[in-house]
């Protein structure tokens, strides 16, 4: 129970397979803490998680609950990286909202469901503070705009251009530029594999890992065992030398 207090995840060990549940809540904090009011997901918290979840053996897969209305840019995709990155199954779904930068974090898991009353608002980038006003400022928001829709793309089923003509929507939203997106349309569109809740996630989850230890067993019985190629080869040259060895009894 601590835990979950302390770091918004746990371990499960009661179900079908230990997995770890890890949760995406509130503002993804970044490089500057955020008020004391706020509901904030610490990137610091969580990156030496995924490594410690990544290395644990007996801990077969990975559950991301989201529900978060973004943050900051560069912390939230160092993180779905980090996702992206792992070899062990991981399943992500988006429960309440996944909002701007919790797009990445959404697609960024092997398997993607949405519950069908959640949202998920597509956007540009922007920044709050002090900013200069030269071309340069600008190009800079483009590259990391750029950054953020070459991720997404590459890791669900949506094109950069329908990504880029969702976030610079202008006649949806009344006081800003985007899209939101329904559970329903975010799985037309591409955005999420598919609608559904705990228990789908976590079917999904526990067929992946099913899977992934059948083709894990299956590499560890064939290891070591000579390729079709190989046994041809050895029985070919079985067979030479019972010849040879024939020729010389026959000289004899």
């Amino acid at each position: 129970m601590n835990k979950i207090q302390e770091m918004g995840s746990v371990l499960t060990n009661n179900g079908k397979h230990k997995i770890h549940c890890l949760t995406i809540i509130g503002q993804i904090e970044g490089h500057y803490v955020l008020p004391s009011q706020n509901k904030t997901t610490k990137y610091e918290h969580i990156i030496p998680q995924l490594v410690a979840i990544e290395e644990e053996p007996e801990i077969e897969g990975l559950l991301i609950l989201l529900n978060t209305v973004g943050g900051d840019v560069e912390a939230g995709l160092a993180l779905a990286e980090l996702f992206a990155g792992m070899k062990k199954p991981t399943v992500s779904l988006v429960l309440g909202g996944g909002h701007s930068i919790g797009v990445p974090l959404a697609v960024a898991a092997q398997k993607s469901f949405i519950a069908p009353s959640a949202t998920m608002t597509i956007h540009p980038v922007r920044m709050n503070g002090l900013t200069l006003g030269v071309p340069q400022t600008f190009e800079y928001f483009q590259k990391m705009q750029q950054r953020i829709t070459t991720f997404v793309s590459k890791h669900s089923k949506m094109n950069p251009e329908r990504f880029y003509q969702l976030a610079m929507n202008t006649e949806e939203l009344v006081m800003d530029v985007g899209t939101v997106l329904d559970g329903p349309d975010a799985v037309k569109e591409g955005l999420i594999d598919g609608l559904g809740s705990l228990s789908d996630a976590l079917e999904c989850l526990y067929e992946m890992i099913d899977n992934n230890k059948k083709d894990h067993g299956h590499a560890e019985h064939t290891e070591g065992q000579p390729s079709v190629e190989e046994k041809a080869a050895m029985k070919s040259n079985h067979a030479d030398t019972k010849k040879k060895t024939k020729k010389r009894t026959t000289k004899k």
